[in-house]
């Protein structure tokens, strides 16, 4: 038998000087490729068995001994850009309190990165043709509940790499002639990497750039002009908001596009009641009219 693959979670990752934080669980193994993937990064980690620390200690990480399936984080939520647990949703009892727990302290841009053993690979249907069951202790998955169980926990988009361990011959052939399908060669998938985003890859790039105070500030204002909401003073409150944090048109159009119900309102209802003539209204309406006009 070929020996089994090791989940790798940093493949999804790339190296950077930004000071990123980091929080790894139970896998300690991952910190010596983060410090050298993320030299100013804020590596942090939890694990139940301090002594696993050791190795690592010259590495600056903040380390918390804890069971993270009784006990709660000891951090801030929404703080990490990166939380990396490899195989720990196999362990817990209640998968989705777990897995929605994790998200809780991921910032809006932030990413889970786990992994789960694929209970349809050929040596775990094999196993059981054989009448064994390795895994009383834990919950194995297959690639649509994983999906269910993270979008159902509040991650808004899902990507997975196939990590393969090609079936010995002739097996492929008799798990299908018993009703396997094989699609996309999910019988020699052993594992599934998965990063989990907790915004849509456009939504992210937008939540990155202002603080969660201006945004949410931004979006109400948005919608009042939108509504027709104190037309007057909602649209001066906009321009003075517009100043004072250095928004910019491609940035509010695409903020637009993705939090306002009826663009076209907010657009007619700006023109009509800003004063003066501001020299961004002319290219905020032309590039929204082309913007939304793309989307039509």
């Amino acid at each position: 038998m070929a020996e089994k693959i090791r989940p790798e979670l940093l493949t999804f990752l790339h190296g950077a000087d930004l000071p990123y934080r980091i929080l790894v669980v139970e896998d300690l193994t991952y910190l010596s490729g983060l410090r050298q993937m993320f030299p100013h990064a804020q590596l942090f980690a939890v694990a139940r068995d301090p002594e696993r620390m050791e190795p690592y200690e010259g590495l600056q990480v903040s380390f918390r001994a804890l069971d993270y399936l009784a006990e709660p984080l000891p951090f801030e939520k929404e703080s990490f850009d990166y939380i990396v647990s490899d195989l720990t949703l196999e362990q817990a009892g209640n998968v989705q309190d777990i897995a929605a727990g994790f998200s809780m302290y991921l910032k809006q841009t932030g990413s889970l990165l786990t992994s789960f053993r694929n209970i349809r690979h050929w040596s775990e249907l094999q196993n059981l043709m054989d009448g064994h069951y390795y895994h009383v202790g834990s919950r194995l998955f297959a690639k649509p509940e994983f999906e269910k169980l993270l979008y159902a926990s509040y991650y808004k988009c899902v990507h997975m790499r196939p990590q393969i361990r090609v079936a010995p011959d002739g097996l492929l052939e008799r798990l299908r002639a018993a009703g396997f399908s094989n699609v996309h060669d999910d019988l020699e998938t052993e594992f599934w990497l998965v990063k989990a985003d907790r915004s849509m890859p456009e939504l992210s790039l937008l939540k990155s750039m202002y603080t969660k105070a201006q945004r949410a500030e931004l979006s109400r204002l948005l919608h009042r002009i939108e509504y027709g909401v104190q037309e007057k003073e909602s649209v001066r409150a906009f321009w003075r908001l517009y100043q004072e944090i250095g928004l910019f048109p491609d940035y509010l159009v695409e903020f637009v596009h993705e939090a306002v119900f009826h663009p076209q309102w907010f657009y007619a209802n700006l023109e009509e009641y800003t004063e003066g003539e501001p020299r961004e209204l002319a290219v905020l309406l032309a590039a929204g009219k082309k913007r939304e006009g793309a989307e039509a």
